[in-house]
C-alpha cells in the first residue's frame, strides 16, 4: 500500500539538488509550483490553442487556457475534500502537508494540457498521422522500436511531463524544477509507449523514462512491470482526471448552446437530467425559484452548470473515499467518473452521447481538424528534413528562424532531432502555426512593422 508520507514530497526535480524544505518565501513549495505555471510562457500560450471549437470571433467559447483554469478550480475543491478524508484515515509525520493536496491537484490541473499541440484534439492525431501514414513513414527504419512507438503515437500527456522536466537549450537543468508530487500527479498513464495496448495514451517518452523512474521511486509509487515499464497511478491523478472529465463534458454543452448548436430547450433538458426528482427535491426547488428570477438564458444555463459541477465534485469525492484502499493499493480500475451511479451516471452518459453525435462532428469543428492536419504535416516535413540534412541552403535558412531553445546539435541522435521538431510544433499556438505555414508555402510574405 502506498504511503502519504512518501507520496507528498516537497523535493523538487532538479539534477544534483536535495532541497526538501516545505516552505520558502512565505509560500509552500506546492504553492510555488502553482505560481510558476501561472506565469510560464507555455501556460500563457494556451490562450491561443483550440479546445474544441475554433478560436472565437464575437462569441467567446473555451480555449485551452480557460479550460485549464476551470479544471484547476474544480481540482482544488476535489483535493481539499479528499485531504479532509485522509486526515481521518492516516497518521502522517507532518500532517500539515495534507492541507496542500488541493494546491497540488490544482497545479497538476493547470499543467494537464500543456503538452497538447495546436488545433484541438486533432493536433495529436495530425502529428501521429504524419509518421504512420504520411511523409514521415520512412523514419521508422532509422529508429529503435521504442523510439518509433514514441514518435509515431504522439501523446500530449507524455509531452506535458517532458515540457516540465526537459532541459531545453539555454534553460536550467530540470526544466521547471517542479516538486515530485506535482509531476507525478499529471502522469495519467504511468507507463511507456510500448506498454500501451493500442499504441496510444502513455505517460512519458523514452527521453524522460529515467526521470519518471526517479520520481516514482522517491514517492513510493508501485511498479507493475519492468519491460515494458509500467506503474500504478499516484492517487492524486484520479482527482486531476476527474476535474478534467467534469469540466470538458459540461462546458462543451454550455459552449454548444452559445454557438446555437444546441437549442436552449435541448440544453436545459440535458442539464436538468442530472437532478433526480426524489433525491434532489430541494435543489430542484432552488432551480425553480431561480428560473423565475433569471430571464437571461445564458445566465440560467450557467446557473445549472455550476450546480451540476458541484454535484459531480461531491460524487467523485465519494467514489474516491469509497474505493480508498483499492486506490492506495493500485488495484482500482477506471476513472472516478466511470464509477458514477444513478442519475449522475445516466445524465453524464447522455452528455457524452450528445457531444459525439452533435458537437464534435459539426462542420466548424471538422474544418479546424482538416486545416490542422495540413498545416502540421507541412511544418513537420519541412523542419524534420532540415534537421536531418542541415547542410542545404534552404535548411540553413529555415532553421535560422527556429527559436534558440529548439536548436539541434550535430551530434544529437535522430530520435532527439525529430523530438526537438515535435517540441517546436506542439508548443505552437494555432495562429503561430497558421502564419508559419503560410510563409513556408509562400502564401504570405513577412512585413516590416
Amino acid at each position: 500500500m502506498m504511503d502519504w508520507n512518501k507520496l507528498l514530497s516537497s523535493r523538487r526535480y532538479q539534477p544534483g539538488s536535495t532541497i526538501t524544505m516545505f516552505r520558502s518565501h512565505d509560500r509552500s513549495q506546492f504553492q510555488r509550483d502553482y505560481d510558476r505555471l501561472i506565469f510560464s510562457s507555455p501556460f500563457r500560450r494556451l490562450q491561443n490553442k483550440t479546445q474544441v471549437f475554433p478560436l472565437p470571433g464575437n462569441i467567446f467559447v473555451h480555449n485551452r487556457l480557460t479550460h485549464s483554469l476551470e479544471v484547476a478550480s474544480v481540482g482544488r475543491s476535489l483535493g481539499n475534500k479528499i485531504a479532509q478524508f485522509i486526515k481521518t484515515k492516516e497518521t502522517l509525520e507532518h500532517p500539515e502537508i495534507l492541507e496542500e493536496i488541493g494546491t497540488i491537484v490544482s497545479t497538476a490541473c493547470l499543467a494537464h494540457d500543456l503538452g497538447n499541440p495546436p488545433f484541438g484534439h486533432s493536433g495529436e492525431e495530425a502529428i501521429s498521422y504524419f509518421f504512420i501514414e504520411g511523409e514521415g513513414q520512412y523514419l521508422k527504419k532509422l529508429l529503435t522500436d521504442e523510439e518509433w512507438a514514441d514518435i509515431s503515437h504522439f501523446e500530449g500527456n507524455a509531452n506535458a511531463f517532458r515540457l516540465l522536466t526537459h532541459s531545453f537549450n539555454g534553460r536550467r537543468p530540470g526544466g521547471y524544477t517542479m516538486t515530485l508530487s506535482t509531476l507525478a500527479s499529471i502522469v495519467k498513464y504511468p507507463f511507456e509507449s510500448k506498454a500501451s495496448p493500442k499504441g496510444h495514451k502513455y505517460g512519458f517518452f523514452q527521453s524522460e523514462k529515467e526521470i519518471y523512474m526517479e520520481v516514482a521511486k522517491e514517492l513510493g509509487i508501485i511498479q507493475l512491470s519492468d519491460k515494458p515499464l509500467r506503474y500504478v497511478r499516484h492517487p492524486l491523478v484520479f482527482l486531476v482526471e476527474a476535474a478534467d472529465d467534469i469540466c470538458y463534458q459540461i462546458m462543451d454543452i454550455e459552449d454548444s448552446h452559445k454557438l446555437k448548436i444546441l437549442s436552449y430547450e435541448e440544453t436545459t433538458k440535458i442539464l436538468l437530467n442530472f437532478y433526480d426528482k426524489e433525491t434532489d427535491k430541494d435543489d430542484l426547488k432552488t432551480i425553480a425559484r431561480t428560473f423565475k428570477i433569471v430571464t437571461d438564458k445564458n445566465e440560467y444555463i450557467a446557473f445549472l452548470r455550476a450546480g451540476i459541477i458541484n454535484k459531480l465534485i461531491n460524487a467523485c469525492a465519494d467514489i474516491f473515499c469509497q474505493n480508498y484502499e483499492a486506490i492506495m493499493n493500485g488495484t482500482f480500475e477506471g476513472s472516478l467518473i466511470s464509477h458514477l451511479s444513478g442519475t449522475n451516471k445516466m445524465a453524464y452518459e447522455a452528455c457524452t452521447e450528445v457531444a459525439y453525435s452533435r458537437i464534435y462532428h459539426t462542420n466548424i469543428v471538422t474544418q479546424i481538424q482538416i486545416a490542422g492536419f495540413k498545416i502540421l504535416a507541412t511544418i513537420l516535413k519541412e523542419y524534420i528534413d532540415a534537421v536531418l540534412k542541415p547542410e542545404t541552403y534552404y535548411a540553413r535558412n529555415i532553421l535560422s528562424v527556429m527559436p534558440e531553445q529548439y536548436k539541434v546539435h550535430k551530434d544529437d541522435s535522430i530520435y532527439t532531432k525529430i523530438q526537438t521538431v515535435t517540441d517546436y510544433v506542439s508548443g505552437m499556438t494555432d495562429s503561430y502555426a497558421l502564419n508559419l505555414y503560410r510563409k513556408i508555402k509562400g502564401i504570405e510574405l513577412p512585413e516590416i512593422r
